[in-house]
């Protein structure tokens, strides 16, 4: 609105505005975009409220459950991939993750149908991992090695049966044991804990 008329009201007003510093400017725009943002509704169909939560409190104590099954047996943690994850960055700490490595790789590797790639991957995870100096080399006897090198001549999906067993008892017999015992589980089954007791507290 604007008025050139001497003693216009408009003109006045105008006046007033110009007069006020400009940070009391900015802050009225702000205000005033802040103001006209619409609030958010949710889409037709969109659950809100508690079932929501509940479905937040039904992950909560399922990931609960799972981290005091990974103490019952060294199969539940592998079953687990978050229990696989927590444990590679346990062995991590001990420089000792290729064992993990080595197993999964051999996990991935029962898994190819092609024949072609069936020899590629054999000769790959060989050269990584259980070949003398290999860049990550796993602890297995000479024998066993032997074995396994032998296998690759007619790779199958069974050719790293006997090392990745040898290897998986190690981590059980010896790493397991450990990561059990390890700060960072010990906290991660007082949360279990404690989410579970919560729980039953408001049933």
């Amino acid at each position: 609105m604007s008025c050139w008329m001497p003693g216009c009201p408009a003109l006045s007003m105008c006046r007033g505005l110009a007069a006020l510093p400009i940070t009391c400017l900015e802050r009225a725009k702000d205000l005033k975009t802040r103001l006209g943002i619409p609030l958010h509704k949710p889409e037709p169909g969109h659950k809100t409220g508690s079932s929501s939560k509940l479905q937040l409190g039904s992950r909560r104590r399922d990931s609960s459950r799972e981290v005091l099954e990974w103490r019952e047996s060294f199969d539940q943690l592998l079953k687990s991939k978050s229990g696989v994850n927590a444990f590679h960055t346990f062995l991590k700490t001990e420089f000792s993750e290729e064992n993990l490595d080595f197993w999964l790789a051999c996990e991935d590797f029962k898994k190819t149908r092609s024949k072609t790639k069936l020899a590629s991957k054999a000769n790959r995870i060989f050269e990584e991992f259980v070949q003398c100096e290999a860049p990550r080399e796993v602890n297995i006897d000479h024998e066993t090695r032997e074995i396994t090198r032998k296998n690759l001549s007619g790779a199958t999906s069974a050719c790293f049966n006997e090392a990745q067993a040898k290897t998986r008892t190690l981590m059980e017999k010896d790493s397991y044991p450990r990561f059990l015992k390890s700060a960072s589980y010990q906290d991660m089954t007082k949360q279990a804990a404690s989410r579970s007791s919560s729980k039953r507290s408001h049933t």
